[in-house]
């Protein structure tokens, strides 16, 4: 019993470091041809797996804002700090919040997009006719995805953080009577330009984690119906994990 459940340990790290290698390799390849890359299949991505986010994506953050500045806004006030509500509000947004669940939004739309279409490009063998055509894979279709969510994820930074602070200040000003010079001197005051240009940053990585994730499930998804739904679970799931442990390290490299 005891060395059955070693074995099933042992088969998952093998597994996993497996996997590891292999989405390396990915990225290392993808690195490797984005000299290759079709201009115009690019703009085509961007449009598709960024302005098509940007409704949902932006009404996350708005939501997000607003409730932040329920949660600080009227206990500032009762201690005399109303002057900071706005300054908190989107350093929070700027640093943390807008580049994350953004990343997460888009890794739930648009990371299981790319898996289930690769994936179902795979189990169909339309890659297999594109290595008979000599056309590579990751050139035609790793790339495009790669660049396009590395370059709009920014994009979207900068649109959430307005929507977001916006609603922030909408929350504080109606509900705890923040005024409105309070709330948007208090960014001034507090907020710095490197806390948006350090959440551009993140997100860039953020993005790059999603495309490689969500190609790499679904190069590698099973045959069948059921593998191309099984990959896009798992691309979801694994992006979502990776953008957290990557924010963490992230944080501390970029402002501590």
């Amino acid at each position: 019993m005891l060395n059955e459940f070693f074995a099933s340990v042992g088969k998952r790290i093998l597994e996993f470091c497996a996997a590891a290698g292999r989405m390396t390799n990915l990225t290392v390849d993808t690195i490797k041809h984005l000299p290759e890359a079709n201009p115009k299949e690019v703009l085509r991505q961007m449009a598709l797996l960024g302005a098509d986010s940007l409704p949902i994506v932006l009404m996350t953050i708005l939501c997000t804002g607003m409730v932040i500045s329920v949660q600080t806004a009227k206990e500032f006030v009762r201690f005399g700090a109303a002057s900071s509500v706005g300054g908190i509000v989107a350093i929070a947004m700027g640093r943390e919040l807008v580049p994350v669940l953004s990343s997460v939004v888009v890794a739930g739309r648009i990371g299981a997009a790319i898996a289930a279409e690769i994936g179902t490009m795979k189990v169909t063998e339309q890659i297999d006719a594109l290595r008979v055509m000599a056309a590579n894979p990751v050139s035609y279709l790793v790339v495009p995805r790669f660049i396009a969510i590395v370059l709009m994820m920014p994009l979207l930074v900068i649109f959430s953080n307005v929507v977001g602070n916006i609603g922030g200040w909408v929350v504080a000003h109606y509900y705890a009577g923040v005024s409105s010079f309070s709330y948007t001197n208090s960014i001034k005051v507090l907020a710095e330009m490197y806390d948006i240009v350090g959440g551009m940053i993140k997100s860039s990585f953020f993005g790059a984690i999603i495309a490689i994730v969500g190609c790499y499930k679904g190069l590698n998804a099973p045959n069948g119906a059921e593998g191309v739904g099984l990959a896009t679970t798992a691309s979801v799931v694994l992006s979502i994990i990776l953008i957290f442990i990557t924010n963490y390290f992230l944080s501390i490299v970029l402002y501590v």
